[in-house]
């Protein structure tokens, strides 16, 4: 399996270097927080119709303990997709160095920028 590290997955970001980048988690997880530029299918098929086999392709998911971005690196390679790699950390592993997220309909920013707010309990 290819693999691509954190660092390596932000500089490609921060230079707009031309792939995709697929968060392979549900509809409402991508919806809660994903990686900025990320995609999202909701089934396997959906993502082998969407892409080009010639392109650069980064999948990820949860964490390294999650199965779902192992899935569709294995799905896509099985359908001729040459430039596949997995993030293995995932939006766990980004988060944690607290790099950039994004949410439905909001760019959510670095955690180290983000302040902490109580809600009252009534």
């Amino acid at each position: 399996m290819n693999l691509i590290e954190r660092e390596e997955l932000r500089d490609k970001l921060e230079r707009g270097d031309d792939f995709r980048l697929v968060m392979t988690l549900p509809g409402r997880a991508f919806a809660a927080k994903h990686i900025p530029t990320s995609l999202q299918f909701e089934t396997a098929d959906e993502l082998v119709e969407a892409l080009d086999p010639g392109e650069e392709i980064v999948v990820y998911c949860a964490d390294v303990h999650c199965a779902a971005s192992i899935y569709a690196y294995r799905r896509l390679e099985r359908s001729g997709y040459g430039r596949v790699r997995r993030y293995a950390g995932g939006i766990a592993d980004w988060e944690a160095a607290g790099y950039p997220l994004e949410s439905a309909g909001e760019k959510r920013p670095p955690r180290s920028e983000q302040r902490r707010s109580w809600r009252l309990c009534a």
